[in-house]
């Protein structure tokens, strides 16, 4: 397992193959910053997003392999996704300032989303990401927002080459209405260190078990690594958010969540962590069959499970309420009084976890805010 775990880890600096640059956006800052720090790696200018997605193909890793700078010309601001009929939700923004990821993720939903849009892309105008978060702050002055960058991208992968942390982290510290969660499984936080975030900021994790690790995370950054850029970023004034999600069953899991949860409270004080989330493994019929035709007998696909009332497909729910129940135990012993959510889940699963029914979106979505 270590020499696996070797084998797929992803250095903090991540290098890729080539760049793609849109015509336009040549002598962006962005731009400017990746030339600098990729000195020795092609850089071509194509004339839009479409040619260099003819230009990059078909073939889902390589596309992780080529880096695309490109604007972005929609809206960036928009609702998370669990926010489906039937679920909880707890009223989560997401802003996205990339789409692909360098790492390769068994059960990761942009297999199936980005089918036809594959390249590794960062936007080269945060400015406007920004702007538009503004309007909407400004608008609603009353309320509060928490607001994340890890939909369609890992929030800090590419940090370390388009330094995009710098233009985003003052501007969240300014703002007494709005949180900023950045969401990575790298240790690439030399950037935010440098940062002073006015506790208007978390970092968040996404941890499992190394066992679980190895089956599902290939290229990502080694759970001890994760914890020590965790400690890094606590000691230099973030708060941290952990997120157990997608939760895999496998061989010896409950012994490793329990493991895994006494490494974190020993990495962390219980004062500066935000929130820990829970959430089963779950797959559309697409990301289905997307991951068979990427990786034929994936463990993953051959547990029991069933089709939930959203279309999903998870672990059958008597398993799932197990998991959570005794990483729930877990969680409130080692870190007590540390808001403990699920992502996805009904309230029914509320129930059976909790006791009670689950808060409002709108209270649960304040109530972390306000962390």
């Amino acid at each position: 397992m270590a020499a696996l775990r070797a084998a797929c880890y992803v250095p903090r600096v991540f290098t890729p193959d080539a760049v793609l640059i849109e015509r336009g956006a040549e002598e962006t800052p962005m731009a400017r910053r990746c030339r600098e720090r990729l000195p020795d790696v092609p850089f071509t200018v194509v004339e839009d997003r479409q040619a260099a997605r003819v230009a990059i193909g078909d073939d889902f890793a390589a596309a992780k392999r080529r880096l695309v700078l490109a604007e972005h010309r929609g809206s960036f601001l928009g609702h998370c996704p669990a926010g489906t009929r039937g679920l909880r939700c707890c009223n989560y923004l997401m802003m996205n300032f990339a789409t692909n990821c360098p790492m390769d993720c068994g059960y990761c939903f942009l297999q199936e989303y980005l089918a036809e849009n594959l390249p590794l892309t960062a936007y080269v105008n945060p400015g406007a990401a920004l702007a538009e978060v503004a309007r909407v702050l400004d608008k609603h002055g009353d309320r509060r927002f928490r607001i994340g960058t890890g939909e369609l991208a890992d929030s800090l992968a590419l940090d370390p080459l388009t330094d995009l942390s710098a233009d985003i982290v003052p501007f969240f510290a300014a703002r007494s209405n709005a949180l900023l969660e950045l969401k990575t499984k790298t240790d690439a936080i030399d950037g935010l260190v440098a940062l002073d975030p006015k506790d208007r900021v978390v970092v968040s994790w996404s941890l499992a078990p190394e066992a679980a690790v190895a089956l599902a995370e290939r290229g990502t950054t080694p759970i001890a690594a994760r914890l020590a850029a965790a400690r890094r970023v606590a000691a230099a004034g973030y708060k941290v958010g952990i997120h157990f999600d997608p939760m895999i069953e496998h061989a010896g899991w409950e012994e490793g969540y329990r493991d895994l949860v006494a490494t974190l409270a020993a990495a962390l004080p219980a004062a500066r962590v935000a929130w820990v989330s829970m959430g089963a493994l779950r797959f559309s019929s697409g990301l289905r069959r997307a991951v068979r035709a990427r990786f034929p007998g994936s463990p993953l696909l051959t547990g029991e499970q069933v089709r939930s009332a959203d279309g999903k497909w998870r672990d059958f729910q008597p398993l799932r309420v197990a998991m959570y129940r005794l990483v729930r135990r877990y969680v409130e012993e080692a870190l007590p009084d540390v808001p403990l959510f699920l992502c996805m889940e009904t309230p029914e699963v509320w129930q059976r976890v909790f006791g009670a029914a689950p808060l409002g979106e709108q209270a649960l979505g304040a109530r972390l805010a306000a962390r």
